[in-house]
């Protein structure tokens, strides 16, 4: 069953109606125009609900993505690069989203900085595959991984904020 902030996290990202990933070249460019118009609302949302926290991009065929996420502790702003790639098999495999600069940081991580989302998220996906998107990765996947890992790993001093940085102080 999905608990009640998993519905109000969905409740704010409209569902994809076409099932076309970037081999199908006659549909792929009205899924991508559906990513887009999804991520615009989604974003909209958190940015009335004061708790905007990504920024995405992609290249011109929208098969590759990147931006930045942060996390706020402590009234301090941590941000991260992001990036993955559209898969083949798309919308039917989940995007893998990879926080490069955090790669060997944390156990819930795998080579290149792709974070661990084999537990809780693929499964969500498998179900809900083609209706779920872009937003729906971030909101789900990334969104719940950043909230547990980012403060353990600021607790452990394995990430430090970008002022300590510049001033040379250690955690």
């Amino acid at each position: 069953m999905v608990d009640a902030a998993t519905k109000k996290a969905l409740s704010n990202i409209p569902l994809l109606k076409t099932k076309a990933g970037p081999r199908d070249k006659d549909l792929w460019p009205q899924r991508l125009k559906e990513e887009y118009q999804a991520l615009i609302k989604y974003v909209g949302s958190n940015k009335e609900a004061d708790n905007d926290w990504f920024r995405l991009e992609s290249n011109k065929d929208g098969t590759r993505w990147f931006g930045r996420c942060w996390h706020i502790q402590d009234l301090r702003k941590y941000e991260f690069e992001i990036e993955f790639d559209i898969p083949v098999t798309y919308p039917s495999t989940a995007p893998e989203i990879a926080i490069p600069e955090l790669d060997g940081k944390t156990a819930k991580m795998f080579r290149g900085g792709k974070i661990c989302l084999t537990d809780h998220f693929k499964p969500l996906w498998a179900k809900n595959a083609p209706k779920f998107g872009i937003g729906h990765a971030m909101a789900l996947g990334l969104g719940p991984w950043l909230a547990v890992e980012i403060p353990d790993m600021i607790a452990r001093g394995v990430v430090q904020h970008k002022d300590d940085i510049d001033n040379g102080v250690k955690s």
